[in-house]
């Protein structure tokens, strides 16, 4: 009996987030972002003059201007080393929004909330939208694999992200292998899926244990 195709890793994170990912986790991987990072207009000035920043995602970083040493809470580790790249004083969370809860409530400045358009969750501070997340096709060679005999594991990262991919992968001949980072996100995934995965918890971290998990079933 000839051994079972490989799996193929499609990642289609915004940015360099699939780039970074891929290397990590080191398979076939096709990279086909399918939401593209636009700034929006926003008072830039005011947010350089924030006491404290809070930062769901390291696409915002820039937006705030030079940290200066100004506190910066962050979700987690790889948005809290792009903030200290840019010279804030970090207060890192443990990778979910949830975490950021006490630190916020603890915070002896006030705190802005740079975020993107689509954000999902509301934290209880002042936000302002530095971002959007704008649909883009998938590539030539995304669509070939959704259209051929191997498996393709598809990581989603938000509910949002579940449905576009979802929805761009309708009439796949390959056998979807689904990774979603919450229920909600699982939720929303509305194409056929042969195999189906949930993150222990909404992290990048625990995205990767996932992504690896459905990979070393496959080989078992």
């Amino acid at each position: 009996m000839p051994p079972a195709p490989r799996p193929i890793l499609l990642m289609t994170r915004p940015g360099d987030d699939s780039e970074r990912t891929a290397a990590r986790i080191g398979v076939d991987v096709i990279v086909a972002p399918i939401l593209q990072i636009v700034p929006v207009d926003h008072d830039g000035a005011a947010l350089a003059r924030a006491p404290g920043l809070v930062f769901t995602s390291a696409h915002a970083v820039a937006s705030a201007g030079p940290g200066r040493g100004r506190p910066a809470i962050c979700v987690g580790e790889r948005t809290g080393q792009v903030a200290r790249d840019a010279g804030f004083a970090v207060i890192q969370g443990a990778g979910t929004a949830d975490s950021l809860a006490p630190l916020i409530a603890a915070s002896p400045v006030p705190l802005v909330h740079p975020h993107g358009r689509h954000l999902a969750q509301r934290l209880a501070v002042p936000g302002v939208v530095v971002y959007d997340q704008r649909p883009q096709p998938l590539t030539a060679r995304a669509r070939a694999a959704l259209m051929g005999a191997r498996p393709v594991v598809v990581p989603v990262y938000s509910p949002r992200s579940a449905r576009l991919l979802a929805g761009m992968a309708t009439g796949a001949r390959a056998p979807l292998w689904l990774v979603a980072i919450s229920d909600a996100a699982a939720a929303a995934w509305t194409a056929p899926a042969a195999r189906r995965a949930v993150a222990d918890q909404p992290s990048g971290r625990a995205m990767d244990a996932a992504i690896r998990a459905m990979l070393a079933a496959e080989q078992s």
